[in-house]
Order: structure tokens, then sequence, then C-alpha cells
């Protein structure tokens, strides 16, 4: 056995033994008696026996008390061996490593005979514990008043141990190690609090401990604040696995006035492998209704990563509202969520992903307490299959799209969805060019194009037969040729081909029906072709320029104007009929015109020939002002924008025979302060309109008007906060897991947006964030009688501030202007308690009204550990 330790200078130490400066204890005076043989080893593997004669010995052969690797140690005070017992000691901050286990102590003793280690901690002056054991096996670590340890067998015992587990902290009176792997613990108490005195704990007589794996407690009494409280568990078992491995998952208890009693996350997470897995939920009611969700992860590295969840809800609520002699509300619901994507190392040029969405169209209605699910009526889902190949040069995309309306009940599928693009190719180019290209040949030439085939039907009356009269196709040609003629002062100039090219499947022939007064549709199958052609030349440029408002302040204003010419034939004229309106008490009968390929999966091309120009502008505004905060002169102005764009565009037909002026569309876009962001669009038309609500060869302009405004929107947003109380950014604020696929995350930012008071940051004293939207729009009536216009807008308000460092409240506020009333609201108080959180969540309105409050700890292992109460109200 070799010790290798830091030297110490050379000192005497008892008995005439002298530290040297290898860390290796020599006696310098052997003692009368004393047993040298081992000492009388010469260089050659001989040593005399006990008549002095020279015998070999065998150099390969060990001991049977010696051990197979070293020990390195370290004193502060001193190290003593006694070779007749083989006994070691070390005095003041010894330290011992062997393998891969640590032990510091005061004192610290070695017996060789059956390879024990002792240790024990000693006192200060003002007899406080000084030194005490700390024993570290690979990721746990152990203090404790003593510690006796048989390094080859593993077993010990320790008397008032402290050490970590995982995320608990034990405390045992008396620790008894029986290998590596299991101990027994007597008078223990742990807890998921790191403090040295915690808030809360449970205490046993016995614990059985298997590392990495569980722990195994009798009866357990929690105590709160060291106050034993008058209730008890039978048993405990704690997982104390880390990585991945399957088990049960337990439910918690809930009471439901609209669901009954019931059981809620009973299931069970199952490894598959190494690259998959899954996580199976149920809910169960006492009422009837309960849910299932299926959920399977799988990732291989460099490969593909994605997610696979399938939820059913079988729902069964007591109607509590007197409009209804139903006394239940019952829906069999579904939905399937699949998120996939592939990586581009796999298969360079070639990429498959998929985000698909779809279920039932009640579904979201009907999943409670999650307001934000409640009022998500749009579902989509998109599956994309993509090969490059000639160094990017073609494209090829094939896909199967799919969304719906779960407020109107529709849904549509498109599949499949094929798209081929060629990206610009120069025919003029030479392939070797020297100095500067010629004009002609920058003259490019590209081509995309895509087929598709669609299906729509209604969730409630869905037939086979029906799905395949709504069954259509199309495709479309797009060749644009373009040319960038060399710039002429300030000025670029750039003439344009386009040619484009669309195929259907069928088209509407519309007809008036003079007995019944009524307008019919019949659909024309067969094969379809519609051509247009456009030539256009454009130029655009930037103007600059600055003003002074003062001394120290500048405004730059810039100008970015665009003008073109453009001419478009008309080849579509023989697809437009003229349809006769019939009339109703507001209007008499008048005749209207169409394009018989409205509606279909390409669109159709506009009516009539266009020859004219189309100009518009976009504005910069921004200050300079003198930065007084620079000294060194690098930066003697900043900058501080205004109005980050605002636009004007229109056109003008001269072939048109009336109605020649463009609607003029505006768009406004502006961030003050750096806090508030605002957005803005809208459409001015300077004609003006009959009684029917149709446009009239009469220009506003004439009348001092400015025109019509026939849409628009405006939106609102900021976001406000106090000065964070720490100095954790962002990205350490809210951690990312690049692991997660964005469904997950979008899941994950729900259940936050849903259950906010469990998630509050103390840090941040308050916050704030704003939205205020409003849309409008001229719609024509399905029937042709006319337009009418619809308006939408909303305020949501979202926020929170501490009534005190450890108080919280907030909520969140979705507030209809249009129909003025609250469409939902929700509130939350979360209360701050070192390692235990209370969270208060209200939802006094929308379709589900819920309370719930609940108690729990924040440590992971001990997250099913809460005390929950909940009571929510279905308003259908």
């Amino acid at each position: 056995m070799t010790f290798d330790a830091s030297a110490q200078n050379k000192r005497k130490l008892p008995s005439g033994r002298v530290k040297n400066t290898t860390g290796i204890v020599s006696d310098t005076v052997p003692k009368p008696g004393a047993d040298t043989t081992h000492a009388l080893i010469d260089s050659a593997g001989y040593r005399r026996d006990s008549t002095g004669r020279m015998v070999k010995i065998d150099t390969i052969g060990m001991s049977k008390d010696s051990l197979d690797v070293p020990i390195d140690y370290t004193a502060e005070d001193s190290a003593i061996v006694i070779i007749p017992t083989r006994q070691f000691y070390l005095y003041g901050k010894a330290s011992v490593n062997y393998n891969k286990d640590k032990l510091e102590a005061n004192t610290i003793h070695y017996n060789q005979a059956d390879q024990t280690l002792s240790a024990y901690g000693g006192k200060d002056t003002s007899k406080n514990p000084l030194n005490l054991p700390t024993f570290t096996q690979g990721d746990t670590k152990a203090i404790m008043d003593s510690i006796h340890y048989n390094i080859k067998t593993g077993k010990g015992l320790t008397k008032n141990s402290y050490y970590q587990e995982g995320e608990m902290f034990v405390n045992a009176q008396i620790l008894k190690k029986m290998d590596k792997d299991v101990s027994y613990a007597y008078k223990a108490r742990f807890t998921t609090c790191n403090l040295d005195t915690p808030h809360f704990a449970f205490r046993t007589k016995r614990v059985k401990i298997i590392n990495d794996k569980f722990a195994v407690t009798g009866p357990a009494y929690p105590e709160f604040e060291g106050v034993p409280m008058p209730v008890a568990i039978p048993f405990g078992i704690f997982p104390l696995a880390r990585g991945r491995h399957s088990g049960l998952l337990p439910p918690q208890f809930t009471s439901n006035e609209s669901y009954g009693l019931g059981l809620e996350g009973l299931g069970y997470y199952k490894v598959l492998s190494d690259n998959w897995d899954l996580l199976t939920r149920a809910n169960i009611y006492t009422y009837g209704g309960w849910a299932l969700y299926l959920t399977s992860k799988y990732n291989k590295r460099y490969k593909y990563t994605g997610n696979l969840n399938l939820s059913i809800l079988k729902t069964k609520i007591l109607n509590t509202s007197t409009n209804t002699q139903q006394e239940f509300t019952q829906n069999t619901s579904f939905l399937i969520n699949w998120s996939h994507s592939s990586d581009t190392r796999a298969r360079p040029g070639t990429t498959f992903s998929a985000s698909v969405n779809a279920g039932s169209t009640k579904y979201n209605s009907y999943v409670p307490n999650n307001t934000i699910t409640n009022f998500t009526n749009q579902l989509s889902s998109s599956i994309t299959y993509s090969k490059t190949w000639s160094e990017g040069k073609y494209n090829l995309t094939a896909s199967a799209n799919h969304s719906q309306n779960n407020n109107l009940g529709l849904v549509s599928v498109t599949l499949p969805t094929l798209a081929f693009t060629a990206t610009t190719f120069y025919p003029f180019q030479k392939k070797e060019s020297v100095g500067s290209a010629k004009w002609y040949e920058k003259l490019g030439i590209s081509y995309s194009g895509s087929f598709l085939n669609q299906v729509a039907f209604y969730d409630s009356a869905f037939s086979f037969r029906k799905l395949i009269d709504t069954a259509q196709w199309g495709a479309n040609h797009s060749i644009p040729i373009s040319i960038t003629l060399p710039a002429v002062g300030p000025l670029l100039f750039t003439p344009s081909i386009s040619y484009n090219e669309k195929w259907y499947g069928n088209y509407l022939q519309r007809r008036y029906d003079d007995v019944k007064d009524t307008v019919y549709a019949d659909i024309v199958r067969g094969f379809y072709t519609a051509r247009e052609v456009s030539f256009g030349l454009s130029t655009n440029t930037r103007i600059f320029g600055t003003f002074s408002l003062g001394k120290d302040t500048k405004l730059r204003h810039e100008i970015k104007p665009t003008f073109s010419i453009n001419y478009k034939p008309d080849l579509v004229s023989k697809y437009y009929d003229t349809l006769r309106v019939p009339a109703t008490n507001k209007h008499a009968a008048y005749n209207t015109t169409y394009s018989k390929f409205d509606g279909s999966v390409v669109g159709g091309f506009s009516q009539g020939r266009f020859g004219g120009f189309n100009f518009g502008f976009d504005n910069l505004f921004e200050m300079k002002k003198r930065n007084k905060q620079d000294s060194t002169g690098d930066n003697p102005y900043k900058k501080i924008k205004l109005i980050d764009g605002l636009s004007f565009n229109t056109g003008y037909n001269f072939f048109a025979d009336t109605l020649k002026w463009s609607a003029v569309s505006m768009a406004f876009r502006s961030t003050l302060f750096e806090k508030i962001n605002i957005t803005g669009s809208a459409s001015l038309d300077p004609y003006a309109v009959d009684s029917f609500g149709n446009r009239v060869n009469k220009l506003l302009w004439k009348q001092g008007s400015l025109g019509r405004f026939t849409g628009g929107s405006l939106s609102v947003s900021s976001s406000f906060q106090s000065k964070k109380t720490d100095n954790r950014s962002d990205a350490q604020r809210t951690p990312t897991d690049n692991t997660m696929t964005p469904d997950e995350q979008q899941r994950q930012l729900e259940y936050v947006r849903a259950n906010p008071a469990e998630f509050t940051d103390f840090n941040i004293p308050w916050t704030l964030q704003t939205s205020l939207s409003l849309n409008f729009s001229r719609i024509r009536r399905a029937d042709y009688s006319g337009y009418y216009t619809q308006i939408n807008s909303s305020l949501n308000l979202n926020g929170d501030f501490s009534l005190t460092p450890k108080w919280k409240l907030g909520g969140t506020i979705y507030y209809d202007i249009k129909n003025t009333q609250i469409q939902t609201m929700t509130m939350f108080v979360s209360r701050e308690m070192h390692c235990w959180q209370m969270s208060i969540n209200i939802t006094p309105v929308g379709i589900y009204k819920s309370f719930n409050i609940t108690l729990n700890p924040k440590s992971g292992i001990l997250r099913d550990l809460k005390v929950n109460r909940t009571r929510s109200y279905y308003t259908p």
C-alpha cells in the first residue's frame, strides 16, 4: 500500500518517527523486537528469513489486506503510522481519497488490518463543531458527527448524518450503509427545503434508501416549522432515479360541481427505447365523464425529432343553467397534434416536416379551465416534403394542408399540393465572364408552378358523397422575365414580363330563377384554362433631407418613391358573366358581373385590360439629438425613430372606360419610446357608390373628399415592467429547452397562461402588457344584394404587481369593444414561501368559470404532493 500526499517540512514525531518530503512516514530508530523484515528487501527481490538466509520473494503477489488502488491523503497537522498494528492517523483538516470516494474530517483513522476508516470532528475554542466528517461518494455528499466505513465492502455506520440525494435533503440519527447502493436510516427527517432549519419535513423511524432508484419509509409524520401535524401517511415511496425511467404517475383527487368527484392525472410513463417514450394520462369523474391523453416523443440525433399527441374527451357536464331541460351536457371529441422535423444533415437537399393540429370542431370549447383554448376557433395543419437538387437550382415540394373553423364547423383539406420552382437563370450570361457584365447578360428567367386538390365539408353533415361533390383541383404556372438596366443617375430601371396560366377542374355557373326569384349555382366539371400576360417597367430611388430644429436637434426625412408603367391585355373576359340579382325589400333587381372561377382553389384573374401606371412612396422620419454622454466623438448624435414607415400607393388605368383610379392603400408603423408599437393600414376608394354599394364613376376628390374608407386595421401594443431586483438576464429568467418541439413549447405556454400564479417572478415588482386591435372591412353579401361593413375590435390587458415582497396579484382581461362586454377574465394571487408556493387562480367570466387554490412544494420530486381545491362552472 502506498500513500501519496503533499509534503510538509520535516519534523520530529512521537517514537522517533519523521515525516519526510514524500509524505511517507519511516521509522529511523526501530523498536527492539519490531518486525523489520519488510524493510529488508533488496532491489533483486530477496529478503532474509528468521535464520538469516536470503530468500527470493514473489514480487507479483499481494497480501490479502492490500488495496487495488493507492490512497491519497493530506493533513494540516500530522500523519502517524503505527507499523506493528498497521494503523494510520491523520490530524487537522485531514483528507483521504480512495478510488472515487473522498473523506474529509478533523481526525481520520485507518486500520489496514480490517480496512476500515473512522473519522471524527473537532471543536474550536468556543466548543463549536469544527471540520465535521464529510463523505463524498459519486454525486452524494454527506456530513455527519462520526463515521465508521469499510473501504473494501462498502459497509459503514454514521451518526447524525446530513446528506442530499437528488432534490431530497435527509437527516438521520443513525445511518447504516449495507453496501455502496443500499442504506438504512433510523429516526430520519427528509425534506426538499435547503435551509438548515427547514420550513417543512417528514419524520419517520425507518427508511430504506437505494441510491439512484427510490427510498421507502414506514409511517411518516409531516411537520411545519418544527411543529408536528396530527396526521400521518402509512408509508412513502420517493423516486430517486435520475434520467429517463418508466414508472407510475400519481393522480390528483378533485371535487368539481360540473364533473363530480374525480381523479386527474392518473397515468404511466414508459421508456420504449433510447429514442422513444410514451406518456399516458387519464381523468375519471363520477358523473360519467373521462379524458385520455397519449403523448409520445421521439428523437434520433442527426436524423429527426418529433412528438405525437392524442387527446380524447368524453364530456358529461352537469347543467346549472335554467335555460335547458337536459340534466347533462354530453359530447365526445378528440384532438391530434403531431410535430416532426428532420435534420438537414441526415439527407442534404431533402427535408420532411409536419405540424398537425386537427380534431373535432367542438374539442376546444370543452377543454376546462383554459380560456386561451376555448376561444381558439381556427386550427391548421401542414405536412411537407421538399427536395432540392442541382445545387439548389430546382426545388420540388409536396404537401398536405388542412384548416378548420371551429365556429362554423367547416373543414377544408388540400391533398396533395405539389409545387415546383426553378431559380432564375441567365441564358445570355457567359460561362466565364471577363470584366463588367453587359446589360443583356442580366436578363433572367424563372418558373414556378403548383398543383392543388381540395375537399371541404361540415363536420355535422359529413358524407362521402358530399365530400366528392365538393372536390376541386387547380394548377398555376408563372414565368417571370426580368432584367436590370444600368443605373441612370440616382434612378434604377427594371423592365419585366410575366406570363401566368391557370388550370381548373370546374367552374360555377350561376343562374337566376324568375319563378322562385332565387340565384342558383351549378358546378360544371371539365378542363379549363385561363391566361394572363403583363408587361412592366419600374424604377425606384431614395431621397434624403435633414432639417434643423435647434442647435442640438435635427430632423431626418427619407423618401423611397417607386414608379412603374404596366400593360395587361384582357384575356379572361369570356370567363365573366352577367347575373341578375333578385329584388328585395331594400332594392330593386339589377345586373352585376362575376367570374366563373370565383371560389376556385387557385382563384381567377381580374377582369379588363390595364394600361397605366402605379406609383407610391414610403416615408421614414427620425430625430437626431446630440449625444451629451459621448466624450470620444465617435457617436456625436443619438437617433430617435419617430415614424418607421408611412406609405401610400395607387394607380391609374388609361384603358378603363370608367373607374380609372385604383384604391389608395396606406400603411403606418412606428415605435414610440421603444415601448409602444403602432401599426395601421387603410384602403381609400376615390369613387362613390350607389344605393346598392356598387362603385360608380364619380370621383369624391372633385367633391372635396379624400375618398371612402373600405377597409383598415389598427394595432397598438406595449409592454412595461419595473426594474428587476436581481441580475439575471431574460434568457436565465425563462430558460428554453432546445429538445422541445414547437408544439410542446406552445402547449407549455398555454399551461403557463392558464396557471399564471404558478409561474410568477417575484424579482420583477410589476409588469403590464396591453394590446388594442381594430379592423373593419366592406364585404359583399352572399346574394350579391350589396355590401355590409364588418367591424371587430378588442382590448387585451395582462399584468401583475407585488403587494409585498412575498405576495403578487395579477390577471388578464379580454374586452370586446364592439359588443361592449368582457369575453373572459382571469385573476391570480401567488404567495412565495421559499420551498413552497401557494397559488390562487380565478376565472369569473367566460365559458368556464372557475376557482382554484393550490398549495404545493416547488421541488419537482414532490410536485404531486399538493393541496388542491377546485370549483368550476360550465356556461354553454
